[in-house]
């Protein structure tokens, strides 16, 4: 229990950068789909537009699964400024941008950056975490390092 609080507290951080941009009703009884912009907090002149699926209090009470949203995500990353790189990690498996809770604890909506240095490309891959069957539900958008001082290594 206390890594799962520690691990909590670790990425209340990456939380608290998402903000609402949008709100779109899709039926009669309250389910929204929810845009929110996220920042690149390592990389500036770099914002992800996250959109999911929120589930109403009616569609809640009416199928008896309180705490869960569904794992469906898009995403869309823009150079919104000049970008200026920070410390990254460049391993292939890259390194958590945001995390948002998706139930009461089992599930997670996540952004990891990867960097494609080959390529000069930052990749940002959406994807949700569960804790028995995983998801195979995700997204994926690219960012090209165009004239940011950057240089390839050969």
């Amino acid at each position: 229990m206390r890594l799962f609080v520690a691990a909590a507290l670790c990425l209340a951080p990456l939380c608290l950068q998402a903000e609402e941009i949008g709100r779109v009703g899709v039926d009669w009884v309250g389910n929204d789909i929810i845009i929110e912009a996220i920042p690149d907090p390592k990389v500036q002149g770099v914002t992800c537009h996250i959109s999911y699926f929120e589930r109403s209090m009616w569609d809640r009470l009416s199928k008896g699964n309180w705490f869960e949203d569904p794992s469906n995500a898009s995403i869309a990353c823009r150079q919104t400024g000049p970008i200026q790189i920070g410390a990254i990690d460049k391993t292939p498996s890259g390194e958590a941008v945001f995390s948002e809770s998706r139930s009461l604890i089992f599930k997670s909506l996540n952004v990891t950056r990867i960097f494609d240095q080959k390529n000069q490309v930052l990749i940002y891959l959406t994807h949700a975490t569960e804790l028995t069957d995983g998801s195979a539900k995700m997204s994926i958008s690219t960012v090209p390092l165009y004239n940011t001082g950057q240089t390839k290594t050969p």
